[in-house]
C-alpha cells in the first residue's frame, strides 16, 4: 500500500510539474479573409531608421502562424505584400490570437495579451485625434488654398489643443500602467516628438517596474534621458569625434576657445537645404570675428545610393566652407545619438567654453544672437 502511494504521489508530483511548465516564447495565430491567400504576410521591427524583417509566412486558407521568442515585450509592424498600411503589435511570449480586416489592418483585433490590451488603450485615444487631423487638415488645405491666413492659425491652434489634450490622457494611462512596455513606447514617442518635458518623463520613466526598465525600449528611454540632460542648455557639450570627407578625424574640442554652431542636416534634406543659404550668410558675416561651424551630416539614408557622394556635392552646391563630418549612418549616426536628434535641421549654439547656450535658432535668429555674441 505504501508503494501505491508513493507512486501515485510521484505521477502527481509529475503531472503539476508538467502544468507548470513555463512559456517560453510566443505563438501568434491570425484569421484573414481568404481572398489574400498566396500572399506573404511579415513580421518587422517598428524602428523606422533601422528596420529589421524578423520573419514572413504565406496566407493559406485564411490563417497564418507565427512562433519565436522575444527577450522582452517590443513593438513589431505586420504587413501583408500588396495590402495597404500595416498593424502595429505588442510582441511578447504568449500565444496571441489577431482577427484580421484586409481593408483596414490597423483596425485587427487582438486577444490573449495583457499588453495588448493595454496598446488599445493607447490606440482609443490616438485614433480620435488621427480622424480630427485628416478632417481639419482638409480644412487648413482648403484655407491655404484660399489665402485665409486667419483661418489656418485657427485651425492651428484648435488642433494644438486636441493634441495637448490627447498627450494628458497618454500621461495618465503611462502612469496607471507603469508594468507594461506598451507604456514606455509611448512615453519613448512622446520624448522623441518633444510632446513632453523631460522632467515630467523621468518622473513617468521612475514609476516603470524594473522589467519594463530594462526592457530594449526602457534602455532607449533612459539613453533619452540621459542625453537630453547632457545637451540641455546650461550644459557643456559633449565631446565628439568624427571623420571629415577626407577620412580624418575632428575632434569637437579641437574648436574650444570660439564660439561655435553645430549644425545637424543632410543632403536629402530638403529644409536643411533650404536653410543653408542663412548659415553661409552667418559664417562669412562672423567667421573672421571668432565663428566656428561644425556640420554633422546625416547622410546614409538607405535610399540613398551614394550617400557619400550626395554630401560631397551638398556641400560644394552650397557653398559650406567649414568644417564638416559624418558617419554617413543616417539618425544611427553616434554623434546624432548623443545629441538626442529627432529631426533635422537641428543646431547647437556654443560658447567660447564650450556650453551650450542656445538651440534650433534659424535665419534672423541666428544671425541676431551671432551679433548679441561677436558684434
Amino acid at each position: 500500500m505504501i508503494k501505491k502511494l508513493m507512486l501515485l504521489a510521484l505521477i502527481i508530483l509529475v503531472a503539476s510539474c508538467k502544468n507548470e511548465v513555463t512559456k517560453e516564447g510566443y505563438v501568434l495565430n491570425g484569421f484573414i479573409d481568404s481572398s489574400v491567400d498566396g500572399k506573404t504576410m511579415r513580421l518587422r521591427n517598428a524602428d523606422l531608421n533601422n528596420v529589421t524583417f524578423v520573419d514572413s509566412t504565406i496566407i493559406k486558407d485564411g490563417k497564418v502562424t507565427f512562433t519565436g521568442k522575444v527577450d522582452s515585450p517590443d513593438l513589431y509592424l505586420l504587413s501583408i505584400d500588396g495590402v495597404p498600411g500595416g498593424m502595429p503589435i505588442v510582441l511578447e511570449n504568449e500565444n496571441i490570437s489577431i482577427q484580421f480586416y484586409k481593408d483596414s489592418l490597423q483596425s485587427s483585433k487582438v486577444t490573449g495579451s495583457h499588453e495588448n490590451d493595454i496598446f488599445k488603450v493607447f490606440k482609443d485615444i490616438s485614433d480620435p485625434i488621427r480622424a480630427k487631423n485628416q478632417a481639419m487638415g482638409q480644412e487648413f488645405m482648403a484655407a491655404r488654398t484660399a489665402g485665409d491666413t486667419a483661418k489656418m492659425k485657427t485651425i492651428q491652434e484648435e488642433f494644438q489643443k486636441i493634441v495637448d489634450n490627447g498627450n494628458l490622457e497618454n500621461l495618465e494611462a503611462i502612469k496607471k500602467h507603469n508594468d507594461v512596455v506598451t507604456s514606455a513606447a509611448i512615453l519613448e514617442n512622446l520624448i522623441k516628438t518633444k510632446g513632453i518635458e523631460m522632467a515630467k518623463a523621468q518622473e513617468l520613466y521612475d514609476n516603470f517596474t524594473d522589467p519594463v526598465k530594462n526592457s530594449r525600449i526602457g534602455k532607449s528611454i533612459n539613453d533619452l534621458l540621459v542625453s537630453g540632460k547632457a545637451t540641455a542648455i546650461g550644459s557643456v557639450a559633449p565631446d565628439f569625434t568624427a571623420p571629415n570627407p577626407e577620412g580624418n578625424m575632428l575632434t569637437l574640442s579641437d574648436l574650444k576657445g570660439k564660439v561655435t554652431i553645430i549644425d545637424f542636416w543632410a543632403a536629402w534634406c530638403g529644409p536643411c537645404r533650404r536653410e543653408n543659404p542663412n548659415v553661409v550668410n552667418v559664417y562669412e558675416k562672423y567667421h573672421d570675428k571668432g565663428l566656428e561651424i561644425i556640420g554633422v551630416s546625416l547622410d546614409g539614408n538607405p535610399r540613398q545610393k551614394d550617400a557619400k557622394g550626395e554630401w560631397l556635392a551638398a556641400i560644394e552646391k552650397d557653398g559650406l566652407t567649414w568644417h564638416q563630418v559624418s558617419n554617413l549612418q543616417y539618425f544611427n549616426d553616434p554623434v546624432a545619438k548623443k545629441y538626442n536628434i529627432q529631426s533635422i535641421p537641428a543646431t547647437f549654439i556654443l560658447d567660447a567654453d564650450g556650453k551650450i547656450i542656445a538651440k534650433n535658432l534659424r535665419g534672423p535668429e541666428l544671425e541676431a544672437k551671432m551679433a548679441e555674441l561677436l558684434d
